[in-house]
């Protein structure tokens, strides 16, 4: 039983981890706080298709009580791995621009939210076409009136995916003319993956993002440990303390002065109890 792992509350550390919306939005909430979480990430959508669940108005409302009553952090929609805008398709850049562009009407019933996704793969394009595509789709949705930050989530590099780099993600914002709706999430398993040596030079990646992009404009983590060497492009999620990465980073990354204030979701392989036991060891190791 939940009850059993000894959740540790209240904290400043700002954590959650994936939570699914099959109950409905209210269970999320109560599922977040059987688990000692304090936010949590949600799939917009089914992840592997194109159908979303119908919003429950009172339902909504229900969360968001949960939401304001326990002071939760912001929570982070996440869209569907089908959503492509960089591909060689057009059909499959059409839809992604129906996808999102219906995620985040329905992103305004949790205001002042965040709406993640992967910049996707350019298949061969190069990456000079994909950056551009991405660009346009974000310049055909985004709305001076929406509440909701939409996010670059940093990638591993495998195949052709956009986003590897810091300076791929930097085109991209430079490129969108609403700059204000507009913000990155770094997932510790994508960027070590990638190349971003963490683990032996933390301060220099966090520098060198701050140099490139501006630690201004990172509102998120994604805090997974790695099943992969450093610099593999494999990306492979592992739990916490189990990986490549390995908690003793995992908890520098956590009380870095830098980057402590943000929210952190996991997305380890783990259900609700292992996830519980994850946040209760992150908050033991975070220094209040």
């Amino acid at each position: 039983m939940l009850d059993n792992i000894g959740v540790k509350t209240p904290s400043n550390l700002k954590i959650g981890c994936h939570l699914s919306v099959s109950k409905g939005y209210k269970a999320m909430g109560e599922d977040a706080l059987s688990i000692g979480a304090n936010t949590f990430q949600f799939f917009t959508r089914n992840p592997r298709g194109s159908k979303a669940k119908e919003i429950d108005p009172e339902d909504v409302a229900q969360l968001l009580q949960i939401l304001k009553e326990n002071k939760f952090a912001t929570i982070l929609a996440h869209a569907p791995y089908t959503l492509n805008a960089c591909s060689a398709e057009a059909k499959t850049r059409e839809f992604a621009v129906m996808i999102m562009e219906d995620d985040l009407h329905r992103m305004e019933f949790f205001p002042n939210s965040f709406y993640n996704f992967h910049p996707g793969s350019h298949v061969k394009q190069g990456v000079e076409v994909g950056i551009e595509y991405i660009i346009n789709m974000l310049n055909s949705i985004l709305k001076p009136e929406q509440t909701t930050t939409v996010l670059l989530e940093t990638m591993s590099g495998k195949g052709t995916e956009v986003g590897r780099t810091f300076e791929e993600l930097k085109q991209i914002l430079d490129g969108v003319k609403l700059k204000g709706k507009m913000g990155v999430c770094v997932d510790t398993c994508h960027i070590y993956d990638a190349g971003y040596d963490i683990v032996n030079d933390l301060d220099g990646v966090i520098d060198e993002f701050d140099r490139i992009i501006g630690l201004d404009k990172l509102y998120a983590i994604h805090l997974n440990d790695s099943k992969n060497p450093f610099a593999s492009h494999k990306d492979r999620h592992e739990t916490i303390g189990e990986g490549s990465i390995g908690l003793e980073v995992i908890t520098k990354i956590i009380n870095h002065p830098k980057l402590r204030h943000l929210p952190f979701y996991l997305e380890t392989p783990n259900e609700l109890e292992g996830h519980a036991k994850e946040i209760k060891i992150l908050r033991d190791v975070y220094v209040e």
